[in-house]
């Protein structure tokens, strides 16, 4: 028992160097109680859990995109604008998971240590059993997302070795060996997928009640379990918490990280375990048959979304964090000027050229009719959907942006401090019908995905593409092709003309490497993935921000940003106080 005291007491000291509460230990450390008072206090324990919930990164938007070729902040103290101007250091990160997450699997650790000492019910030993061991699937599989997040941000090679982070199974207390190095990269991967592992023996692949005592497992069955009592531990109350199904998603995003350019050296992760562990989700979910109709516009379906309930998702969604409610925060900090918003990211020129013409061609090829004086004719329907541009409508009353230099309002490039500096204004995400105006404010609920189906989809697609070509299905029903074509036919690109483009490179593994590419920019853009997207892809990380000045209704495109990252920056630091702190821990190479 007092390991467990220690380990509290190490929880306790974390808070006071997060939070600065200089009078945690006298008197306030009177009011920490001992581990074992979980014992007799589901709620208590669960506390603990609910640490892990509470730290994932996808409950909130970073709009690290800020920091890429898609997009720049109209903030100049914004974090990822001076990130993406050369202050991204060791010891100022604004995508720092380190603290975070080692301290989720701090808590996560204690919950998998204790969680069959706990009494969850009265006097009811099976039930007791049945809460812990999906506690415990649910500690293992948040486990694994947060070391794929770490090795996300912190992976990276280090003297010539490609190094992961280190790998804590057991509760740390005062006792505990702090200076410990980092596991390889390749190490700490099989780690993510034995934690995956144990939550898909723990788990049910999605929480519904059943309707007949023939659909309760056996070896619950065997100790006398019925269908009322498997409905109470894993039926559709537990819907949103860790579950088979999200365990699965979480593995096929770290898989296509493994194999990716960046890291594919280090580990034994390959391009065809990505497309196999995707389409064990993808399976569940129909196949490409399954892709919802109603995926693209996912943030702004406001019927299905107001009257969204009982941990229910849209057809899109995957897995989400609470509904946020109505507010309006995010409108605030991105509509318009006119439309009482800040304005805060900007899309760029670079990816407003990535949309493709409607009829689904590049706006560089030969068959596409773009007309550089008419630059916003004939586009990919996404376009519009995702960004404002010059003309278009914003705002509960569908109001005209005018973005031109000479347009005369606030909405003009580089009018005022909180107008655009490219052009253009981010209209995905954003429910129009919030009403900034004080006269008549009003707030929407919003949806938070932390894993989208669109999102696996593009993980199948690209790792399928690299594993078997093109057209290619593995052990799979489908191909990258397939896909592909879901998608755009989705977007409405191409329809007119049978996707001609696409057709043209369905036997060209580059081509479509390429497209594959330019569609995940797309479909995924603000949402935090390009960042990320061009490390693991060994891609250019300096492409200078570009935007459209309007003036005279002549248009010309201006460069906005410059970035500075270092060749070495495709991974992220180690924080240098971990490092100043422990002569163990190797930083990588550059920082």
């Amino acid at each position: 028992m007092k390991k467990y005291r220690n380990i509290i007491f190490v929880l306790a000291f974390f808070s006071a160097l997060l939070t600065g509460c200089v009078d945690l230990f006298e008197p306030a450390i009177q009011n920490n109680r001992d581990l074992e008072s979980s014992y007799n206090e589901p709620r208590f324990a669960q506390g603990l859990i609910i640490n892990g919930y509470a730290r994932i990164p996808r409950n909130g938007w970073s709009f690290n995109d800020m920091a890429t070729d898609d997009a720049v902040s109209n903030n100049e103290n914004n974090a990822f604008f001076n990130m993406a101007g050369g202050q991204w250091a060791a010891d100022n990160n604004p995508l720092n998971q380190w603290a975070n997450s080692k301290a989720a699997i701090q808590y996560l650790n204690i919950m998998i240590e204790i969680a069959e000492q706990v009494s969850f019910t009265v006097d009811n030993s099976l039930l007791d059993r049945m809460f812990a061991d999906r506690i415990k699937g649910e500690a293992y599989g948040l486990r694994a997302l947060f070391m794929f997040h770490l090795l996300q941000s912190h992976g990276g090679m280090s003297d010539g070795e490609l190094l992961g982070v280190q790998i804590l199974n057991e509760p740390q207390d005062l006792t505990s060996e702090f200076n410990v190095p980092r596991s390889t990269f390749e190490t700490s991967m099989q780690q993510l997928y034995a934690d995956i592992q144990r939550a898909l023996e723990l788990l049910p692949t999605d929480y519904e009640n059943i309707p007949d005592e023939s659909m309760v497992p056996e070896k619950y069955r065997a100790l006398g379990a019925n269908r009322n009592d498997y409905n109470r531990v894993f039926g559709e109350d537990a819907r949103q918490l860790m579950s088979g199904r999200i365990a699965m998603a979480i593995k096929a995003q770290a898989a296509l990280m493994a194999a990716s350019p960046a890291f594919s050296q280090g580990n034994t992760t390959t391009w065809a375990d990505a497309a196999n562990f995707a389409a064990d989700v993808l399976d569940l979910n129909n196949g490409v048959s399954g892709l919802s109709p109603t995926g693209l516009t996912w943030y702004s379906n406001a019927g299905e979304i107001n009257n969204i309930g009982g941990g229910v998702n849209p057809s899109e969604i995957l897995w989400r964090a609470s509904l946020g409610g109505p507010t309006s925060n995010l409108e605030a900090a991105h509509f318009p000027p006119t439309q009482f918003g800040n304005g805060l990211l900007n899309p760029t020129q670079n990816l407003v050229d990535a949309f493709p013409d409607a009829n689904g061609f590049p706006l560089t090829h030969p068959s596409s009719n773009y007309d550089p004086n008419n630059p916003y004719a004939n586009r990919d329907p996404r376009l519009n959907e995702f960004i404002i541009s010059n003309g278009r409508t914003a705002g509960p009353n569908n109001q005209v942006i005018n973005t031109a230099a000479d347009g005369g309002t606030n909405d003009g490039i580089n009018r005022v401090e909180v107008s655009t500096r490219t052009g253009y204004y981010m209209r995905k995400l954003l429910r129009q019908d919030v009403n900034l105006n004080p006269v008549s404010v009003n707030g929407q609920i919003h949806i938070m995905p932390r894993i989208r189906y669109t999102e696996i989809y593009l993980i199948y697609a690209e790792a399928a593409n690299e594993a078997w070509g093109p057209m290619g299905t593995g052990p799979n029903s489908y191909s990258a092709y397939d896909v592909i074509k879901a998608i755009r036919q989705r977007a409405g690109v191409g329809l007119g003309n049978g996707d001609a483009y696409l057709e043209s490179i369905k036997s060209d593994q580059n081509a479509m490497r390429e497209l594959i590419r330019n569609e995940r920019r797309l479909e995924l853009c603000f949402e935090g993935f390009r960042f990320w997207d061009l490390r693991r892809w060994n891609e250019e990380l300096n492409e200078t921000a570009r935007g459209m000045r309007i003036q005279n209704n002549s248009y010309q495109v201006i460069n906005v940003q410059n970035r500075v990252f270092g060749s070495y920056m495709k991974y992220g630091p180690i924080p240098l106080s971990e490092i100043l702190k422990y002569s163990a821990l190797r930083q990588n190479t550059g920082w």
